[in-house]
């Protein structure tokens, strides 16, 4: 066997140990008795030493030195990309941090789920405070002298730097901000009344993951709390979230959630249990749970199929019409849950996370002035205060586990997703006519074949420059915005 080839077989073995991983997350998540979070964050570090000790083995550097690259084809030469990247990354992190940072992690989750429940912050503080620290040693290792943040966040966009994302959401914000108010002096739609039972949201969510190409019989639709996606390939785990007053909340979450789970399906085959495997960055990731939940299932075409599913589903759900009911489905309303938010406010629930966790990791802020800080921001950026810790910095999974990162990811998707739709309507004409069917074929066919299938094949600038044609930009983004919501609210 060639060098490439005893490298591989290594990283093959790295990849599927990697899953198995994801997967006691997933149990944590969904099926994890109450009782067990002790020995699970033991059994998350036990697996992060062994990931680690593989990421940083000798021999990978001795492989890759071994490797003529000239003489690789573009997929292989991919394929040392990432684990060059990788190699280069875990070796300034010790695995004694690794192994710290995972155990850490799974038990300051059971802490913040308990603090949320209680409403109580000074409850999860201690713990944030030991993630925080964590993280900033990681993020000090990872940077070698250079921004500690700009670190943390290449784990999950790989080449972004906060400066220029600040520069972006600083465009996105004004034009953002002059329609939500522009919006919010209108009169608001009518909304859904009665009430909507649990089986029956569950029964519609799984047609609907359906319906945008979710292949169930390699992959899950179950509950939690804080619905998410892990898996990849033939072993893909998506969840959701049922409310007896807002059936919404379900449908769009799986609508997102099957965006993600449809991604990692996609993907070529071939590079299953290689890094090409799974999606490339969580922004690109992003973008297609977006598209998914926004410009596709929230389009006046496929609401009016959604509602006929829903009268089905629960008879007379107050609504009229189609039109009533694609105005209810896009209605922008006061809220204080990102997840919940209106896809015009959405961003702006972002951004404020973007800059205290920043400031968190900088040092600029403190834990112990964060609940202050968080709710002096959200009263600034929404006019109104925050009622309890559960609708405020409680709200969120993603500091518990450590992701700090992660949030602008978010916005970056929502950017991205501007893009690959102003090319979607471009290359499928007859977009509208299929998605009042219920057809997304149209939709998810040129997005798997322009898109997902590459996985990490491209960085995450590339693949969003090769499938809509131009470089990412704010403006498409904050154009469709204008013009749905100038159409529905009359502007």
């Amino acid at each position: 066997m060639s060098a490439y080839d005893d490298l591989m077989a290594f990283q093959r073995d790295t990849e599927a140990l990697a899953q198995v991983a994801g997967r006691l997350s997933w149990d944590q998540e969904t099926m994890m008795p109450r009782g067990a979070a002790d020995q699970r964050s033991d059994e998350r570090a036990a697996m992060e030493a062994i990931l680690h000790q593989r990421r940083t083995d000798p021999r990978i550097g001795d492989w890759l030195a071994a490797i003529a690259e000239e003489n690789l084809d573009p997929v292989a030469r991919a394929q040392l990309r990432h684990i060059r990247r990788s190699h280069d990354r875990s070796v300034r992190v010790p695995e004694r941090l690794a192994s710290e940072i995972a155990r850490m992690v799974s038990r300051s989750h059971v802490i913040w789920a308990e603090a949320r429940a209680d409403d109580d912050f000074a409850a999860f503080a201690p713990a944030l405070k030991e993630v925080i620290a964590l993280r900033q040693e990681e993020g000090a290792a990872l940077a070698a002298g250079g921004d500690v943040y700009d670190a943390l966040l290449d784990d999950y966009e790989p080449g972004a730097k906060a400066a220029d994302l600040e520069a972006m959401f600083g465009a996105l914000r004004p034009r953002l901000v002059a329609l939500r108010e522009a919006v919010l002096a209108k009169p608001a739609p009518q909304g859904l009344s009665g009430a909507f039972d649990e089986a029956g949201q569950m029964k519609l969510a799984r047609l609907l993951a359906k319906t945008f190409g979710y292949d169930m019989r390699r992959g899950r639709v179950d509950k939690a709390v804080h619905p998410f996606s892990s898996g990849s390939g033939d072993d893909v785990r998506i969840t959701t979230r049922t409310m007896p007053l807002e059936p919404f909340n379900c449908f769009y979450s799986t609508i997102h959630e099957v965006g993600h789970g449809s991604y990692e399906q996609n993907i070529d085959p071939t590079y299953r249990l290689t890094p090409l495997g799974a999606g490339v960055s969580m922004g690109v990731h992003e973008s297609q749970s977006r598209i998914y939940e926004n410009q596709l299932g929230r389009s006046r075409a496929f609401t009016g199929w959604l509602y006929g599913q829903m009268r089905d589903t629960f008879g007379d759900i107050g609504i009229a019409d189609e039109d009533g009911f694609y105005a209810a489905v896009n209605k922008v309303r006061n809220g204080y849950i990102r997840t919940e938010a209106d896809e015009l406010q959405y961003n702006l629930h972002v951004l404020l996370r973007f800059d205290l966790e920043r400031a968190l990791i900088s040092g600029d802020l403190q834990v112990d002035d964060l609940e202050t800080a968080w709710n002096d921001r959200f009263l600034a950026d929404f006019g109104f205060a925050v009622d309890k810790p559960s609708d405020g910095v409680l709200q969120d999974v993603h500091w518990s586990a450590g992701l700090f990162g992660y949030f602008p990811t978010y916005s970056l998707g929502n950017v991205y997703a501007g893009c690959l739709y102003k090319a979607l309507r471009d290359a499928v004409p007859g977009l509208d006519g299929q998605l009042a069917q219920g057809d997304t074929s149209g939709a998810t066919d040129w997005l798997r074949d322009n898109l997902q299938q590459h996985g990490g094949l491209y960085t995450p600038r590339e693949v969003i420059e090769k499938a809509s044609g131009a470089a990412p930009s704010e403006a498409p983004l904050l154009d469709y915005l204008e013009e749905k919501f100038s159409a529905i609210y009359g502007l």
